[in-house]
């Protein structure tokens, strides 16, 4: 039996792709214990694994707008950006340093399994010896020739001054990271660490970063052989688990989501359950934790619930309209269905560039007004090719998730600690 030690956030999407790695641990016979907010105890248990909550370390006790200490939401790009780092990446990692090496004072972990954005485990993990693999659920954010810099939501460059420009936004992504580096390296010298010259080196000390979405999705470029795409986890959360029933009528299905968590997205969801009701569509709108089914007012061709089934639900969807949360969209491309998307942040906006790119569906402004979105969506209902390159992509993701990539490469990175310690 390896002894894994999790860390994790409350970060929506985050969730259900964290928790199926640590289904699977738990089901080959290792122990996992999570070190996550309290607030995700009741998913940690469903799992099998054993829940430890931060303490030092920012966490969430309960789901609510006031307990989202990121706060990202309220922000443009760059300040959305600025709270992610300053509140969750970095601000805070000597905190999350001392919870985790608190914790694996209290019982020793044989492997560290770390959220991409939490960078304090990975401090903690280098002093203390431990390997470390970074689980990163969305698309890569490892910088590589020809691809973007992560976070604004680029296409690949096509000539010499697309190039320039994609050069000088990732020195300028360099600088912003850094602008954290003197709370990175307080925590490294409380560590007994040496200093770092750029944020983004820490993650260097990482055994693994295991990219959880499908090279067929991706924009890919060269990368260090620890980095490596191992398709995605196609699992839908306990709590959205359970019956549904599609809604009356003859329509094609469209299923609506815009993230599990609060992210201010009512007046968004507001705006496109308008356009459903100018539409002869049946639509299924689930708002998960962060908003109340009961505050948004639909036509009688729009069902809104909390949750449903949304593996279920996609194998009668003919599109999805999305804010281009990683984990709603790669589900539906895992489906060959297209998608319109409304992207509002966070890491939406190179989601769903990924998505134009890959001819599976197109990209509106959040701001878009239910005409636009009625639209976007006749046309992708109307034409084929959409579906058509939503199922090329769906080929590639049955082949990834034949076995669990991301399994073996855990279990490889224990064989090699193994083989060391010989």
């Amino acid at each position: 039996m390896t002894q894994f030690l999790m860390t994790t956030w409350d970060g929506a999407g985050v969730t259900p792709p964290m928790m199926s790695v640590a289904r699977a641990l738990v089901e080959r016979g290792h122990r996992v214990r999570v070190l996550a907010d309290p607030v995700l105890a009741a998913e940690v248990a469903a799992v099998g694994a054993e829940h430890r909550p931060w303490t030092r370390a920012p966490h969430r006790t309960e789901r609510t707008p006031e307990t989202h200490f990121v706060e990202d939401y309220h922000a443009d790009l760059a300040g959305g950006f600025a709270r992610m780092r300053d509140r969750l990446a970095v601000g805070p990692v000597a905190s999350f340093a001392a919870d985790v090496r608190e914790e694996l004072e209290r019982q020793p972990a044989d492997v560290i399994l770390s959220e991409v954005l939490l960078f304090g485990p990975l401090v903690a993990a280098e002093a203390l010896g431990v390997p470390v693999v970074v689980l990163n659920s969305t698309i890569n954010m490892i910088p590589a020739a020809g691809v973007p810099p992560f976070g604004m939501g680029l296409m690949p460059a096509t000539d010499e001054a697309g190039r320039q420009r994609d050069d000088e936004l990732a020195a300028a992504m360099t600088a912003a990271w850094d602008e954290a580096l003197p709370a990175l390296n307080a925590a490294r010298a409380e560590q007994g660490l040496e200093p770092l010259e750029h944020v983004l080196d820490q993650a260097r000390v990482a055994a693994r970063v295991l990219v959880m979405t499908s090279r067929a999705f991706d924009f890919m470029g060269p990368l260090p052989p620890t980095v490596k795409h191992v398709g995605p986890r196609l699992v839908d959360p306990d709590w959205a688990l359970g019956d549904w029933s599609p809604p009356a009528g003859e329509g094609p299905l469209v299923l609506v989501s815009l993230s599990c968590d609060f992210q201010d997205q009512e007046n968004v969801l507001r705006r496109i359950v308008e356009a459903m009701g100018q539409l002869p569509v049946r639509a299924l709108l689930t708002t998960g934790h962060g908003i109340d089914p009961s505050t948004i007012t639909a036509p009688a061709n729009v069902t809104v619930v909390r949750a449903a089934p949304h593996t279920e639900v996609l194998g009668e969807a003919q599109l999805v309209i999305t804010h281009c949360g990683h984990g709603t969209t790669i589900k539906a491309l895992a489906a060959g269905v297209p998608l319109v998307c409304l992207p509002m942040g966070r890491d939406q906006l190179d989601v769903a560039a990924r998505v134009v790119h890959a001819g599976a569906g197109v990209r509106l402004d959040m701001i878009a007004d239910p005409r636009e979105i009625a639209a976007a969506t006749r046309t992708v209902l109307a034409d084929g090719s959409y579906r058509d390159a939503a199922c090329r992509v769906a080929s590639v993701i049955r082949d990834e998730t034949a076995s669990d990539l991301a399994l073996a490469e855990i279990e490889a990175v224990v064989k090699e600690r193994a083989a060391l310690a010989v």
